[in-house]
């Protein structure tokens, strides 16, 4: 496939994972598989542009370790959440 193809799926996976993330605010559990595809999709333009260009991946490493870190925490709020509230709602998470 040409790059530009490439470019495009990917630029559609984060527009895609964008209006999720906005649109389905009614769980969290949503909300944060949304936001591990926004990490994907910007992990496939990192690898692609950084393969394009000839560079090293050591970027692409560190990325990757925050990504999970990420995902590790929310997971952590999610589960604390559910302990906490019986429910991954927010209409029963009170912020104040």
């Amino acid at each position: 496939m040409k790059l530009y193809n490439i470019m495009f799926i990917v630029i559609f996976m984060f527009v895609v994972g964008n209006l999720i993330f906005v649109s389905k605010h009614k769980h969290l559990l949503i909300i944060l598989l949304s936001l591990e595809f926004l990490v994907l999709s910007v992990f496939l333009f990192m690898l692609f542009i950084l393969s394009y260009m000839q560079m090293n991946m050591y970027m692409l490493m560190v990325f990757l370790v925050f990504s999970v870190c990420e995902g590790a925490l929310g997971l952590s709020i999610l589960v604390s959440m559910i302990r906490t509230h019986g429910n991954d709602y927010f209409q029963s998470f009170n912020l104040l």
